[in-house]
């Protein structure tokens, strides 16, 4: 059975011995993304993860702030490390969150992995983004910013709403995990719900020689969530490493034994700690 921590409500699974990984998905997901992860890096690595707040439909809704959000990826850091620093392994929401979080705490956080997420409250991003693109991008997150203030009144409108657009966007979470309840942080970007997401840490200036980052990305999109400038940077960082692949946004799920091969790889050499 596998080993729980309660940590302010969130139920945190921890696999495997060795240094911590802490992993924080992103939407329309749970912890149960990280699965071939852990199976990856069980074996010398400390797999820590949890499902955001929200996002566990077995629980109630439960949208916080980005302040509240990384007072909770905190909790679960010092209750599974209190003394030493983690890495992190982020996908999505997951890698804002994230980023968030070491840009707060740098002392906590040894390494990062970031998944298909970089750069994206960066002016180099949004000048590198096409008309077309950035139309795409509003279309989809509003979609979804919209099924969740429906919610609440229309909870069963709100879920075909949120279950159409993973589809139409390619994500292969079974749509029975899938559900309005994780679409808050849509509502925070476009509708400043629950504090909204201003004055958050620009990525650009937070990675680098200060946190050696794997950065993984998908090739095949419509879009890139990661500007030119930004993956040329980290790219040419003392310690830190890009790697693209031909999959989409779940490179976890697409391209499973190149991405957790090039994790481990990273992490068991290629990941220097500070």
């Amino acid at each position: 059975m596998t080993p729980t921590l309660d940590v302010q409500g969130l139920t945190v699974q921890i696999e495997g011995h060795g240094p911590t990984v802490v992993m924080l998905h992103g939407w329309p997901d749970t912890l149960a993304l990280w699965d071939g992860a852990v199976r990856a890096l069980s074996d010398g690595y400390r797999c820590v993860r949890f499902s955001l707040p929200g996002f566990d439909l077995a629980k109630p809704p439960r949208p916080v702030s980005v302040n509240e959000m990384c007072e909770l990826v905190g909790a679960v850091v010092d209750a599974v490390s209190p003394d030493e620093p983690v890495t992190l392994l982020l996908h999505d929401w997951g890698c804002f969150f994230g980023y968030e979080y070491a840009a707060r705490h740098p002392q906590r956080v040894a390494r990062v992995v970031g998944t298909d997420i970089g750069d994206t409250n960066s002016g180099a991003y949004l000048k590198s983004l096409k008309t077309k693109e950035k139309l795409m991008i509003a279309g989809y997150q509003l979609w979804l910013a919209v099924a969740w203030k429906l919610g609440r009144w229309l909870p069963g409108l709100a879920d075909r709403m949120t279950r159409f657009m993973a589809r139409t966007i390619g994500c292969r979470t079974p749509p029975e995990r899938m559900g309005w309840q994780m679409n808050y942080p849509y509502a925070m970007q476009w509708f400043g719900s629950y504090g909204g997401l201003r004055g958050v840490a620009r990525v650009d200036k937070v990675f680098g020689p200060q946190i050696p980052t794997l950065f993984c990305f998908g090739r095949r999109k419509p879009f890139m969530f990661h500007s030119p400038r930004w993956l040329a940077a980290l790219g040419t960082t003392p310690g830190s490493q890009v790697k693209g692949f031909d999959a989409g946004h779940w490179l976890m799920f697409q391209k499973p034994a190149l991405f957790h091969t090039a994790v481990r790889a990273w992490l068991d050499g290629g990941g220097a700690e500070r």
